[in-house]
């Protein structure tokens, strides 16, 4: 499922032999380390980057700087959790920090997606609103056209999104990674979703 309506509650796993070894190998300095590393997460963390932001050469560019970043804060890794989760959070740091300095644009205003309402308080238009996200998902096809919908969300809108539904992250985590309160977070995240569904409803001629 693309879209998560509850807070994630897995266990965080404890860390491997494995694991425990290659953060060993990074604390140690060691290339091998460093490498096994990268072949080990590389390929899921750049889907992370992508997803966060749009685009090939900044992604590579942002888990470039995230892999060098684990490298160097290899000794504060306390292997309370899953490394790939240790690795996961460093590069959505590193994702975020690039969309900071990415000159900004006003955002376009996202109104006219979200559900509009009579006088007595009625969707206006309830096919949309009700409409399932999980129909959206049952083809490859489908997947690729709910990530082009997600594209089209303002920027502000489709990180915390991104962040919550398909990272999986807790709300306070993501108002911590922000810098916003968790109403804001939940907020936004609930106009998000209205539109989604909006822009979904579009994309399948169900308007």
């Amino acid at each position: 499922m693309v879209l998560n309506d509850g807070e994630s509650r897995a266990a965080k796993p404890r860390l491997s032999p494995e694991d425990a070894d290659l953060i060993d190998g990074l604390r140690r300095g060691d290339d091998d380390a460093f490498e096994l590393m990268v072949r080990k997460f590389g390929g899921r963390m750049l889907a992370t980057a992508r997803r966060l932001l749009g685009s090939e050469d900044d992604a590579c560019d942002a888990l470039q700087e995230a892999f060098l970043c684990a490298f160097r804060a290899s000794a504060q890794f306390k292997g309370d959790s899953a490394l790939a989760t240790w690795l996961h959070r460093i590069v959505i740091n590193s994702a975020l920090m690039q969309l900071r300095y990415r000159k900004r644009h006003p955002e376009e205003p996202m109104e006219e997606l979200l559900p509009q309402f009579d006088h007595n308080g009625y969707w206006l238009d309830t096919s949309v609103c009700a409409m399932p996200l999980d129909t959206a998902l049952e083809t490859s096809e489908t997947r690729a056209m709910v990530r082009r919908c997600v594209e089209q969300l303002p920027p502000s809108h489709r990180i915390v999104l991104l962040l919550r539904d398909i990272e999986e992250l807790d709300t306070e985590e993501v108002a911590t990674l922000l810098g916003v309160t968790t109403n804001a977070v939940k907020i936004r995240l609930h106009r998000a979703r209205q539109a989604l569904k909006t822009l979904i409803a579009e994309a399948t001629g169900r308007v």
